[in-house]
């Protein structure tokens, strides 16, 4: 598989289908990093991204562990995303690879 690039010009929508497609995943993005306020669909990563984030390139792999994955998000963007299954049912786990977690 590929890496998977993230930048701030992306939509949230856009966003979250090419992770489906790159991972098997659906990702809920939030505008804080605490979880609390869904980002709206429309809205640009870089639009939402806190103040002094750091924002640019963030790019992924599948080997990538969903933990990390939703910290390297945050710690760029300054914004909160959560990893779950595929139908969006349920939160991956923290400790699984990306690529894990699409099995589960």
């Amino acid at each position: 598989m590929a890496d998977f690039k993230i930048d701030g010009r992306m939509k949230v929508k856009g966003l979250k289908e090419k992770f489906k497609e790159a991972f098997g995943l659906s990702l809920r993005v939030y505008t804080t990093v605490n979880c609390k306020t869904p980002a709206k669909d429309d809205a640009t990563l870089a639009s939402i991204r806190a103040e002094g984030a750091k924002g640019g390139e963030v790019i992924v792999g599948s080997n990538r562990k969903v933990g990390s994955f939703e910290k390297m998000v945050a710690d760029a963007y300054g914004i909160g995303v959560q990893v779950a299954n595929a139908d969006n049912t349920k939160l991956s786990n923290d400790n699984d690879t990306l690529a894990a977690a699409a099995k589960k």
